[in-house]
C-alpha cells in the first residue's frame, strides 16, 4: 500500500518568496517542574527550527557517527519507511559509518529485518524482535485503509476462507505473491493483484506474515511464526511507553502530534506514553508546541558534516513527522506548502534547498535538482560530495544535473 498524500509531480512549482527572515520564533527550553536538572534548558537556552532540523538529522544518523549495521540503523529508529525497497535501500545505508549494498539484503534475507506493513499503511523496515509487539500496537490505526478496501470485496467468511488458504500455503516455506497467486487459483479462488496486496497487508497487520528472503529480485513471504520464534510481546500500556521512548530518542525533538501520525495512534494514546515515558525524556516549548527528546541531548551548537544530502520524501527526516512538524527543513518558508512537488529532496545543513529527481542508468546515477529560493552558489560543493557517496553506493559515476 501506498503512503498518504497525494502523487508528487515534476517539476516542482514555482518556490514561494524567501521570507525578510529565516528565523523562527526563538523558544526556551524546559522539561517538565524541574527544568534546572536537565542539561538542555539549564542556562535557559533558546531553540529555532533549523535547531531542531539539524538535531534530528543527529539523532537519525545522518550526521555525526552512525550504526555499524543496517540492523543497527532500524533498531535505532525502530522503523524506517520502505514502500519502494531499491530507495529505502539508501534510506538505510546512508544511516551506516560504512553504506554497504549487501548489508540491508542479508539482514533480510536472514530474517534479522522484516519489511512489512506496521506503523501507518505502507511498508516499514523493523527487527524482527520488534515486529510483533508493534504490529499488535499499531494495527488498529495502520490496518483501517486496508480492511475498509477488503470489505468492499469479501465479506468475513470469505476474507477468513483466503487468509487461511496463504497461511497454510505458506507453512513452512517462502513464497512470493505470483506463487501464491497461482496457489489460490489452484484451490478456486481468483485474487487480483491489487486485492492480493491488501490481503497480504491484512495479514502481516494481525501478525501472522511478514518478508521473507528476496527470490530473484521478488518479495517474498513468510509466516511470522517461523521467521520470529521467541517474539517479545509487551501489554498496551508497556507499548506506548515502549514506542515513545524509542520514537523520541531516534527520532527527537517530537511532538506527541509526531508520534501520532508516524504510529497511527490516537493523539491521547499518543500524549499517554510520552508521559510514561517522561522519565526517560526531557522537553522544551517552541512555537506553542511541546517537544520531547533524550535528557542528555543538547541541539548542535552549528552546522554539522556531512552538510549535505539526497533523499526521497520518503525518507524519515521528511515522513518521520506530523505535517507541521517536517517543515523544520524549511525555515525560511521558501518551499511551497500543499501538494508534494517532487519525489526527492536535497538538503544542506538539514535545510531544503531544491527539489531532487534521481535517475539510474547501467554506469550513472543523474540526480537533477530544481532549486528554491534558499540555493546559493555555495550549496553545489557539498550537494555533489552527497552525489558521489550515494553513487558509490550504487556503483556509478554520480552526475549533478542542475536546472
Amino acid at each position: 500500500m501506498g503512503s498518504a498524500g497525494s502523487p508528487p509531480t515534476w517539476p516542482p512549482a514555482p518556490a514561494a518568496p524567501a521570507l525578510s527572515s529565516p528565523s523562527r520564533p526563538r523558544s526556551r527550553a524546559c522539561s517538565g517542574d524541574t527544568p534546572a536538572d536537565v542539561g538542555f534548558g539549564r542556562l535557559g537556552d533558546v531553540v529555532t527550527d533549523v535547531d531542531i532540523a539539524r538535531w534530528r538529522l543527529r539523532s537519525q544518523h545522518l550526521v555525526g557517527s552512525g550504526p555499524t549495521s543496517a540492523e543497527g540503523v532500524v533498531r535505532s529508529l525502530l522503523g524506517v519507511q520502505a514502500e519502494n525497497p531499491a530507495q529505502s535501500a539508501w534510506a538505510v545505508a546512508a544511516r551506516t559509518a560504512a553504506p554497504d549494498p549487501s548489508d540491508l539484503g542479508a539482514a533480510l534475507d536472514e530474517g534479522r529485518v522484516v519489511r512489512v506493513h506496521v506503523l501507518r499503511s505502507t511498508w516499514h523496515y523493523v527487527t524482527a524482535e520488534d515486529l510483533v509487539w508493534l504490529v499488535e500496537l499499531t494495527a488498529p490505526g495502520a490496518g483501517r485503509p486496508a480492511a475498509q478496501q477488503l470489505a468492499e470485496v469479501y465479506d468475513d467468511a470469505e476474507l477468513d476462507r483466503l487468509s487461511g488458504l496463504v497461511v497454510d500455503a505458506l507453512a513452512g516455506r517462502h513464497l512470493t505473491r505470483p506463487q501464491l497467486a497461482a496457489l489460490l487459483v489452484e484451490a478456486g479462488e481468483q485474487v487480483p493483484g491489487h486485492e492480493l496486496m491488501l490481503l497480504m497487508a491484512h495479514l502481516e497487520l494481525r501478525a501472522l506474515v511478514c518478508s521473507g528472503p528476496v527470490v530473484d529480485g521478488a518479495h517474498s513471504y513468510v509466516l511470522v511464526a517461523d521467521r520470529v520464534r521467541a517474539p517479545r510481546r509487551l501489554d498496551r500500556d508497556e507499548g506506548l511507553a515502549e514506542l515513545a521512548l524509542r520514537y523520541a530518542t531516534g527520532h527527537g525533538p517530537v511532538t506527541a502530534e509526531d508520534l501520532a501520525y508516524w504510529a497511527s495512534l490516537s493523539l491521547p494514546d499518543a500524549r499517554a506514553g510520552l508521559t510514561a515515558a517522561a522519565d526517560g525524556l526531557a522537553t522544551f516549548e517552541h512555537d506553542d508546541r511541546t517537544f520531547w527528546h533524550p535528557p542528555d541531548q543538547e541541539p548542535p551548537t552549528g552546522p554539522t558534516e556531512p552538510a549535505a544530502h539526497l533523499l526521497q520524501i520518503l525518507d524519515e527526516t521528511y515522513r518521520g513527522y506530523a505535517t507541521a512538524s517536517r517543515w523544520v527543513l524549511d525555515a525560511a518558508g521558501v518551499v511551497p506548502r500543499g501538494r508534494e512537488s517532487a519525489m526527492g529532496m536535497a538538503l544542506v545543513d538539514g535545510q531544503l534547498v531544491a527539489a531532487m529527481k534521481r535517475s539510474v542508468t547501467a554506469r550513472q546515477v543523474v540526480f537533477e535538482l530544481a532549486p528554491y529560493a534558499s540555493w546559493h552558489d555555495d550549496h553545489l560543493v557539498p550537494v555533489e560530495r552527497a552525489a558521489a557517496r550515494y553513487g558509490a553506493f550504487l556503483a556509478r559515476e554520480a552526475v549533478v544535473d542542475l536546472r
